[in-house]
């Protein structure tokens, strides 16, 4: 089908799964005078989205999904916050729409995490929406250059930061992880299935038991998206649980990919890492930039 034809005076409609970010992004979508059509997961999005009156829908109803966003003349959409739950099909004899899209939506459940946004993204473009990526319409949320809360990083920590750099770019071109910790000129660990903040428990566990020697804060957190990453969904995201983690982990610092990171719940986030004395600092994404 042919894309609807995209317009910034159009409603755009944002799809919300679980977490903080969500709700953000639909208020500083709507702070640069963006109409927002707010569709909340039922089961998933969180109570902050509710002061935006979304329309609550279930995944049985995938048909009036795109009912509602046609009627409300939306082009673009918005993918963005966490699924945690299976997908529940109960109430699919209800809505006929659905039922004629079950195929590709269950063939779209199978995969890695990058297979499975893209085929996601191909339903809605099958219906001729346009898929984008919430910094589009929420720039403001994301990192920028250089320094954010502290210092610039200096000395070890810099090698740390570019070590760690190169691990999320490995990572990266398998569809792992999008985050990794470097101390001491070696990498400690690498992010997983588990997620950042689990990944950080382990940090902080090598050094309680001795396996990783260090004295004091050292060592870098970075997060980057994956090269060749589609940017319309699963951008990285930090916010104050990761600051609490990384300051548990004993690490010197944070460092996030320029414009390819979000930033949740900002003011908590930087408040938490100034009170921990963690620098944040975002980087350019080829290795050799700042």
């Amino acid at each position: 089908m042919t894309a609807l034809a995209s317009s910034n005076d159009a409603p755009v409609a944002v799809i919300c799964g679980g977490g903080t970010l969500p709700a953000e992004v639909v208020e500083a979508a709507r702070a640069t005078g963006r109409e927002v059509l707010a569709i909340a997961i039922k089961g998933e999005a969180a109570a902050a989205l509710e002061r935006f009156e979304p329309i609550s829908l279930g995944w049985g109803q995938i048909g009036k999904l795109f009912d509602t966003m046609k009627k409300a003349g939306c082009h673009d959409v918005v993918l963005i916050g966490g699924v945690t739950r299976r997908p529940d099909f109960r109430s699919v004899a209800g809505d006929l729409g659905t039922l004629r899209r079950l195929p590709r939506i269950i063939a779209a459940l199978t995969g890695g995490d990058d297979s499975l946004l893209v085929k996601v993204i191909g339903i809605f473009e099958d219906e001729g929406f346009r898929v984008i990526g919430a910094h589009e319409i929420a720039p403001s949320l994301l990192a920028g250059p250089g320094a954010i809360v502290g210092p610039e990083p200096a000395g070890e920590a810099v090698a740390d930061m570019q070590l760690a750099r190169q691990a999320v770019e490995a990572l990266g071109r398998l569809d792992i992880g999008q985050a990794a910790v470097a101390l001491g000129g070696r990498v400690i660990a690498v992010e997983g299935a588990e997620g950042t903040d689990a990944m950080l428990e382990r940090c902080a566990e090598l050094r309680r038991i001795g396996r990783v020697n260090a004295k004091g804060r050292i060592g870098v957190l970075v997060k980057r998206a994956k090269p060749g990453q589609d940017l319309r969904a699963d951008l990285p995201t930090i916010g104050p649980k990761t600051i609490e983690a990384a300051a548990q982990a004993g690490l010197a610092g944070i460092a996030l990919e320029a414009g390819r990171v979000f930033i949740a719940e900002r003011d908590a986030t930087l408040a938490a890492a100034r009170d921990k004395g963690l620098f944040l600092h975002g980087f350019k994404g080829e290795l050799d930039g700042a």
